[in-house]
Formats: C-alpha cells, structure tokens, sequence
C-alpha cells in the first residue's frame, strides 16, 4: 500500500506555516481564524452549542446551514430574525437527524444552496437520558440510539458523497466526556456516546484516501437545554418503569428528572471556539480528538492511550498508513 497522509492527500488546501502557527491556539481576534467561504451544516442547531455556534461561525465569516426539529418553531424564527438584522449568512433548514427521507432532503437542499459539497458538517443534534441500564425499556434505548448514533450515521452518509466526489471536507461529531468513561446511573447517554466514538475513528481512517477529515469533540459539562430536556425524557421514562425494577433502584430512579444541571459556569461558547480553531487549520494538521472544556478532561489519558493501542496494532499492517495519516 502507498504511504498515505492527510498532508499528501489534501496538500493543495494546506496553509503557509505562519498562519499555521497562528491557529495553533485560539486567537483572541476572530480574524486569526476566518471562516469566510466556508460552508457549515449544523444539526440541533436550536440550543446549546448548536445555536451558539450558528452565530459564531456565521460572525466569522461562514455560510451556516442551521438546521433544526420542528420547524416551524421559536427558535428558528429568532435566529432568522437575527441573521436578517445583522447581515449574517444564516439559513435556518428543518431537519430530523431521526427521519431518514428529512435528512436526504436538507442535505441536498444544503449542497444546492452553497454550491457544491458543504465544506463542514458538525453533529451536534443528540439528547441525553439517565437512570439504571435495567429501567431503561427499549423505547428509550432505541431513542436514544437513534438520535445519538443513527441520526450521525444518516447525516454523514448523505454529505459524504460529494466530499467524497471534491476531495475535501471536515465532519464533526459532537461526542461526550461520558464517551470514554463511565458513570453509574448515566442510562444509555455513554453507550451512544461510545459507540459513536468508534463510527468516527472508523471513518477518520476509511476516509484518508478521499481527502475528509473527521474529528471527534468531547465536551465535558456545560450549561445547556440538555438538562431540561434530558428531565423531560427521564419522566416519560419513570412513568413506564415496572414497580419491582423502581424499587431495586429506588435512589437511582427517584432521582431521575430532577436534575437541574446547576453549578456549571462553563461558557457553551468554548465548543464552537475549538471547533472554529480546527476548521481554520491546514488540512492534515487536525486532531481526531478534541476534549472541551476548562476544567477536568478524565478522557485525555484514554484518548492517548487509544491512539498508542491502534498505532500498535496497525502501524505496519496494510492498514497502517491510513491509521499513521489520522494519529499523526
């Protein structure tokens, strides 16, 4: 097999070295990493890093496609008045990350719209559950799965062909901290997350020889809507788990939708800033992993050794160039 980077691959889109150096780490100015000409795809674009990104990545520059559940809805409507009052490239797109026919359709809509194939697709539309693995009946798991790893499947096998096609793209899926470790009572959200971990690294190396690039954001505890929502989930759950399952988990299960998510200060903004800092880095320089957030980041460790097991395994096999260009 030729020895493949993602260097050699996509050396024509690669940036001189002082700008290089510039986007390194995070600038203070927006102008050290413009986004101008780019074209973003969001889901769960209505709250949370999603909507806070629309308007970054849109203020730096960038064509957004924020797409959201149930339009019409508030929220859409607010970001399209915000767009239209400050001259921002935003359009806001219905999708379902749930809804295979949905999801085809905005893709493309996106693709007509800007061109061509979307130079980003960020993954960002998931929900969280909590509670004892043995309550959670397989409508939540189903739910769950669905939206947290299905829905990233979809969306990915829709934009990929015409990245695929130009040779170039950058998709990111919005993982978790619980997508390496584990807490007890934490339902289905770290299996989905897990699980969505290793479609990434799949695709991070099986998309070496076509110039896409993936990476994996990790974010710790923010103060987002996943809490409201995560409640909500929680209670149509309680209402269905059987008397001698509640009982066998009784804290657990009391507990569940009543979490508040209180005392978390962390700025949501921190997600899109790293986001934006990779997409302004040359192509074959950015991470596959990326840990958010300004306090403990437990998956580091994880995510090192992870690299040093796969380089181990598969550093000199056929397959070893391709794992070489991701880990590199």
């Amino acid at each position: 097999m030729t020895k493949l980077t993602r260097r050699s691959l996509i050396a024509a889109t690669a940036a001189s070295t002082a700008a290089l150096a510039a986007t390194r780490t995070m600038a203070a100015e927006p102008a050290a990493h413009s986004l101008k000409g780019k074209s973003i795809l969001i889901t769960g674009a209505s709250s949370g890093f999603g909507r806070v990104g629309a308007e970054y990545y849109a203020r730096l520059g960038a064509k957004v496609f924020a797409t959201m559940r149930g339009l019409p809805r508030a929220e859409g409507q607010e970001l399209i008045a915000l767009a239209a009052a400050q001259k921002l490239d935003i359009t806001v797109l219905p999708l379902d990350v749930t809804n295979d026919a949905q999801v085809i359709k905005t893709v493309a809509e996106a693709e007509r719209l800007a061109g061509g194939a979307l130079d980003v697709v960020i993954n960002n539309a998931g929900i969280g559950q909590s509670g004892p693995i043995e309550v959670q009946d397989m409508t939540a798991m189903q739910l769950a799965f669905d939206t947290n790893v299905y829905g990233v499947q979809r969306v990915m096998r829709a934009a990929l062909p015409a990245m695929r096609q130009r040779k170039s793209g950058l998709i990111f899926n919005i993982s978790s901290q619980l997508g390496r470790v584990i807490v007890p009572s934490g339902g289905p959200y770290s299996a989905t997350k897990f699980a969505l971990e290793a479609l990434s690294e799949q695709a991070a190396y099986e998309l070496v020889p076509h110039g896409v690039e993936v990476c994996i954001i990790q974010p710790g505890g923010y103060p987002t809507k996943v809490w409201s929502n995560r409640n909500r989930y929680n209670q149509d759950l309680k209402g269905r788990i059987d008397a001698e399952r509640a009982a066998a988990y009784g804290a657990l299960v009391a507990r569940m939708g009543t979490e508040t998510g209180g005392g978390r200060t962390a700025d949501p903004l921190d997600v899109p800033k790293a986001i934006a800092e990779i997409i302004a880095l040359p192509a074959g320089r950015r991470p596959l992993r990326r840990p958010v957030h300004p306090g403990n980041k437990p998956q580091e460790a994880i995510n090192r050794v992870s690299a040093e097991t796969q380089l181990a395994m598969l550093g000199n096999s056929p397959l070893g160039p391709w794992v070489k260009a991701v880990h590199d």
